[in-house]
Protein backbone atom coordinates (compact mmCIF):
# COMPACT_ATOMS: atom_id res chain seq x y z
CA UNK A 1 0.00 0.00 0.00
CA UNK A 2 1.18 3.61 -0.85
CA UNK A 3 1.26 6.12 2.33
CA UNK A 4 -1.55 9.20 1.61
CA UNK A 5 -0.96 12.55 3.94
CA UNK A 6 -4.31 13.42 4.95
CA UNK A 7 -3.99 17.64 5.78
CA UNK A 8 -6.92 18.32 8.30
CA UNK A 9 -7.49 21.67 9.06
CA UNK A 10 -7.48 21.23 13.18
CA UNK A 11 -9.15 24.37 15.62
CA UNK A 12 -10.01 23.81 19.18
CA UNK A 13 -11.43 27.01 20.54
CA UNK A 14 -10.46 26.19 24.34
CA UNK A 15 -7.02 26.14 23.36
CA UNK A 16 -6.08 27.61 19.91
CA UNK A 17 -5.83 31.72 18.81
CA UNK A 18 -6.62 30.29 15.12
CA UNK A 19 -6.46 27.35 13.05
CA UNK A 20 -4.00 25.11 11.84
CA UNK A 21 -3.42 22.08 9.46
CA UNK A 22 -2.33 18.53 11.21
CA UNK A 23 -0.79 15.69 8.76
CA UNK A 24 -2.28 12.27 8.67
CA UNK A 25 -0.43 9.40 6.88
CA UNK A 26 -2.79 6.60 5.98
CA UNK A 27 -2.46 3.66 3.93
CA UNK A 28 -5.40 3.62 2.10
CA UNK A 29 -6.76 1.00 0.10
CA UNK A 30 -8.72 1.08 -3.58
CA UNK A 31 -12.17 1.85 -2.08
CA UNK A 32 -11.10 4.26 0.47
CA UNK A 33 -13.24 7.19 0.91
CA UNK A 34 -12.81 10.70 2.31
CA UNK A 35 -14.72 10.17 5.10
CA UNK A 36 -13.20 6.62 5.58
CA UNK A 37 -9.50 8.31 5.71
CA UNK A 38 -10.97 10.84 8.56
CA UNK A 39 -12.32 8.15 10.16
CA UNK A 40 -9.02 6.32 10.37
CA UNK A 41 -6.85 9.34 11.42
CA UNK A 42 -9.61 9.53 14.76
CA UNK A 43 -9.45 5.96 14.99
CA UNK A 44 -5.77 5.20 14.25
CA UNK A 45 -3.86 8.30 15.04
CA UNK A 46 -5.85 11.17 16.67
CA UNK A 47 -9.07 10.50 18.89
CA UNK A 48 -9.67 14.83 19.22
CA UNK A 49 -10.47 14.86 15.13
CA UNK A 50 -13.95 16.17 15.12
CA UNK A 51 -16.36 16.12 12.18
CA UNK A 52 -19.81 15.20 11.36
CA UNK A 53 -21.02 12.49 9.46
CA UNK A 54 -24.19 10.06 9.99
CA UNK A 55 -26.01 7.98 7.02
CA UNK A 56 -22.67 7.29 4.66
CA UNK A 57 -25.00 7.26 1.33
CA UNK A 58 -24.65 10.92 0.70
CA UNK A 59 -28.79 11.24 1.53
CA UNK A 60 -28.27 13.05 5.19
CA UNK A 61 -26.12 15.57 4.30
CA UNK A 62 -24.03 16.18 7.35
CA UNK A 63 -20.41 15.18 6.21
CA UNK A 64 -20.29 18.18 3.97
CA UNK A 65 -16.70 20.07 4.15
CA UNK A 66 -14.69 21.79 1.47
CA UNK A 67 -11.49 19.51 -0.16
CA UNK A 68 -9.00 21.01 -1.65
CA UNK A 69 -11.12 24.14 -2.06
CA UNK A 70 -13.75 22.77 -3.20
CA UNK A 71 -17.46 21.85 -1.27
CA UNK A 72 -18.57 18.79 -1.22
CA UNK A 73 -19.98 15.21 0.77
CA UNK A 74 -17.01 13.46 1.46
CA UNK A 75 -18.62 9.97 2.49
CA UNK A 76 -18.94 9.06 -1.09
CA UNK A 77 -15.92 10.34 -2.76
CA UNK A 78 -13.22 7.81 -3.31
CA UNK A 79 -10.12 9.42 -1.53
CA UNK A 80 -8.13 8.53 -4.85
CA UNK A 81 -9.87 10.70 -6.71
CA UNK A 82 -8.96 14.03 -4.77
CA UNK A 83 -5.31 13.24 -4.32
CA UNK A 84 -2.47 15.31 -5.60
CA UNK A 85 0.72 14.26 -7.39
CA UNK A 86 2.20 13.94 -4.18
CA UNK A 87 -0.77 11.92 -2.84
CA UNK A 88 -2.02 14.72 -0.67
CA UNK A 89 -5.38 16.36 0.33
CA UNK A 90 -6.54 18.98 2.23
CA UNK A 91 -9.74 18.97 3.74
CA UNK A 92 -11.20 21.81 6.16
CA UNK A 93 -14.11 22.89 7.41
CA UNK A 94 -17.01 24.90 5.02
CA UNK A 95 -16.11 28.68 4.55
CA UNK A 96 -18.14 31.49 5.78
CA UNK A 97 -19.35 29.84 8.76
CA UNK A 98 -18.41 29.92 12.44
CA UNK A 99 -16.22 26.70 13.54
CA UNK A 100 -17.26 24.65 16.52
CA UNK A 101 -14.10 22.67 16.11
CA UNK A 102 -12.15 20.89 13.48
CA UNK A 103 -14.07 20.25 10.83
CA UNK A 104 -17.61 21.13 12.49
CA UNK A 105 -19.38 24.68 12.16
CA UNK A 106 -22.22 26.53 13.54
CA UNK A 107 -24.78 26.02 10.58
CA UNK A 108 -27.64 28.25 13.01
CA UNK A 109 -27.76 30.95 10.12
CA UNK A 110 -28.14 28.56 7.31
CA UNK A 111 -31.26 27.21 9.54
CA UNK A 112 -32.09 31.00 10.11
CA UNK A 113 -32.63 31.79 6.79
CA UNK A 114 -34.62 28.33 5.83
CA UNK A 115 -36.97 28.94 8.01
CA UNK A 116 -37.50 32.74 7.11
CA UNK A 117 -39.23 31.31 3.46
CA UNK A 118 -41.34 29.12 5.28
CA UNK A 119 -40.34 25.89 2.91
CA UNK A 120 -43.41 23.87 4.53
CA UNK A 121 -46.79 23.55 2.07
CA UNK A 122 -49.40 26.05 2.74
CA UNK A 123 -52.83 23.77 1.46
CA UNK A 124 -56.10 25.00 0.75
CA UNK A 125 -58.73 24.75 2.95
CA UNK A 126 -60.95 22.55 1.08
CA UNK A 127 -58.65 19.66 1.30
CA UNK A 128 -59.23 16.48 -1.77
CA UNK A 129 -60.51 13.39 -0.14
CA UNK A 130 -58.22 11.46 -1.13
CA UNK A 131 -54.73 13.30 -2.35
CA UNK A 132 -53.71 16.16 -4.21
CA UNK A 133 -53.53 15.26 -8.14
CA UNK A 134 -50.21 17.22 -9.58
CA UNK A 135 -49.82 16.37 -13.48
CA UNK A 136 -46.48 15.43 -15.13
CA UNK A 137 -46.04 18.66 -16.51
CA UNK A 138 -46.11 20.43 -12.85
CA UNK A 139 -43.62 18.01 -11.44
CA UNK A 140 -41.30 18.69 -14.21
CA UNK A 141 -41.37 22.18 -13.58
CA UNK A 142 -39.65 22.05 -10.10
CA UNK A 143 -36.64 20.65 -11.41
CA UNK A 144 -35.83 18.03 -9.25
CA UNK A 145 -35.81 20.86 -6.36
CA UNK A 146 -37.48 18.38 -3.95
CA UNK A 147 -33.92 15.97 -3.97
CA UNK A 148 -32.46 18.62 -2.34
CA UNK A 149 -30.81 16.98 1.25
CA UNK A 150 -29.81 20.58 2.93
CA UNK A 151 -26.26 19.67 3.17
CA UNK A 152 -24.90 23.47 3.14
CA UNK A 153 -22.56 23.07 0.37
CA UNK A 154 -24.04 25.95 -1.87
CA UNK A 155 -24.84 28.20 0.64
CA UNK A 156 -21.00 28.32 2.29
CA UNK A 157 -20.04 28.23 -1.58
CA UNK A 158 -21.70 31.50 -1.73
CA UNK A 159 -20.10 34.63 -2.02
CA UNK A 160 -22.55 36.85 -1.11
CA UNK A 161 -23.10 34.68 2.37
CA UNK A 162 -19.64 35.67 2.79
CA UNK A 163 -20.20 39.51 2.82
CA UNK A 164 -23.48 39.32 4.80
CA UNK A 165 -25.37 36.30 6.29
CA UNK A 166 -28.45 38.55 6.13
CA UNK A 167 -28.50 37.22 2.44
CA UNK A 168 -31.70 34.17 2.53
CA UNK A 169 -29.30 32.13 0.38
CA UNK A 170 -29.38 29.53 -2.48
CA UNK A 171 -30.62 26.79 -0.27
CA UNK A 172 -33.99 28.55 1.16
CA UNK A 173 -34.32 29.96 -2.35
CA UNK A 174 -34.37 26.51 -4.24
CA UNK A 175 -37.03 25.58 -1.47
CA UNK A 176 -38.70 28.70 -1.79
CA UNK A 177 -38.64 27.81 -5.35
CA UNK A 178 -40.01 24.74 -4.51
CA UNK A 179 -43.30 25.73 -3.19
CA UNK A 180 -43.84 28.83 -5.34
CA UNK A 181 -43.91 26.32 -8.42
CA UNK A 182 -46.26 23.60 -6.45
CA UNK A 183 -49.73 23.98 -7.43
CA UNK A 184 -50.89 22.77 -4.09
CA UNK A 185 -49.44 25.77 -2.20
CA UNK A 186 -51.76 28.50 -1.70
CA UNK A 187 -49.25 31.74 -1.05
CA UNK A 188 -46.89 31.83 -3.84
CA UNK A 189 -47.79 35.80 -3.70
CA UNK A 190 -47.05 36.73 -0.50
CA UNK A 191 -44.17 34.17 -0.62
CA UNK A 192 -42.73 36.39 -3.60
CA UNK A 193 -43.38 39.35 -1.50
CA UNK A 194 -41.33 38.07 1.11
CA UNK A 195 -38.30 37.18 -1.48
CA UNK A 196 -37.83 40.48 -3.20
CA UNK A 197 -36.40 42.31 -0.07
CA UNK A 198 -33.14 43.93 -0.52
CA UNK A 199 -31.63 40.60 1.20
CA UNK A 200 -33.68 38.06 -1.68
CA UNK A 201 -33.52 37.16 -5.22
CA UNK A 202 -32.24 40.48 -6.22
CA UNK A 203 -29.21 40.04 -4.09
CA UNK A 204 -27.63 37.05 -5.86
CA UNK A 205 -24.73 37.66 -8.26
CA UNK A 206 -24.99 34.88 -10.94
CA UNK A 207 -21.60 33.36 -10.20
CA UNK A 208 -22.46 29.52 -10.26
CA UNK A 209 -21.16 28.24 -7.49
CA UNK A 210 -23.92 27.06 -5.61
CA UNK A 211 -24.10 24.83 -8.79
CA UNK A 212 -21.37 23.84 -9.01
CA UNK A 213 -21.08 22.70 -5.18
CA UNK A 214 -24.29 20.79 -5.24
CA UNK A 215 -23.90 16.98 -4.67
CA UNK A 216 -26.94 16.48 -5.99
CA UNK A 217 -26.71 18.32 -9.65
CA UNK A 218 -29.19 20.89 -8.93
CA UNK A 219 -29.55 24.36 -9.95
CA UNK A 220 -30.14 27.01 -7.57
CA UNK A 221 -29.26 29.84 -9.79
CA UNK A 222 -32.00 29.04 -12.27
CA UNK A 223 -34.31 28.72 -9.37
CA UNK A 224 -33.43 32.08 -8.62
CA UNK A 225 -33.74 33.55 -11.76
CA UNK A 226 -37.49 31.90 -12.13
CA UNK A 227 -38.63 33.47 -8.80
CA UNK A 228 -37.04 37.02 -9.58
CA UNK A 229 -38.47 37.12 -12.92
CA UNK A 230 -42.02 35.83 -10.99
CA UNK A 231 -41.51 38.72 -8.89
CA UNK A 232 -41.46 41.31 -11.45
CA UNK A 233 -44.31 40.06 -12.98
CA UNK A 234 -46.38 40.23 -9.63
CA UNK A 235 -44.30 43.77 -8.62
CA UNK A 236 -45.92 44.56 -12.48
CA UNK A 237 -49.17 43.41 -11.40
CA UNK A 238 -49.39 44.98 -7.99
CA UNK A 239 -48.39 48.17 -9.84
CA UNK A 240 -51.22 48.25 -11.99
CA UNK A 241 -53.73 47.48 -9.42
CA UNK A 242 -52.53 50.17 -7.68
CA UNK A 243 -52.54 52.60 -10.47
CA UNK A 244 -56.16 51.21 -11.75
CA UNK A 245 -57.26 51.61 -7.60
CA UNK A 246 -55.88 55.38 -7.90
CA UNK A 247 -57.71 56.25 -11.51
CA UNK A 248 -60.95 54.97 -9.70
CA UNK A 249 -60.71 57.04 -6.35
CA UNK A 250 -59.27 60.16 -8.42
CA UNK A 251 -60.48 60.42 -11.96
CA UNK A 252 -59.01 62.26 -13.74
CA UNK A 253 -60.91 65.99 -14.91
CA UNK A 254 -62.09 66.69 -18.33
CA UNK A 255 -63.43 70.25 -17.68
Amino acid sequence: MVTATIRIQRFNPDVDKKPHIGEFHLEPDQDTTILDALQMSKSQQDGSVTFRRSCRHAICGSCAMNVNGSNMLVCNKPLAAVLDKNRRVTIRPLPYLPIIKDLVVDRSSFWEQYQRVKPWLIPPGDLPEKEFRVSPEEVEALNNAETCIMCGACYSACQVIGMTKQYIGPHALLKAFLRVVDPRDTEPGERLANLSGSDGVYRCHTIFNCIDACPKDLNPTQAIETLRKLAQKRRALDDARNERQKYIEEPVSTG
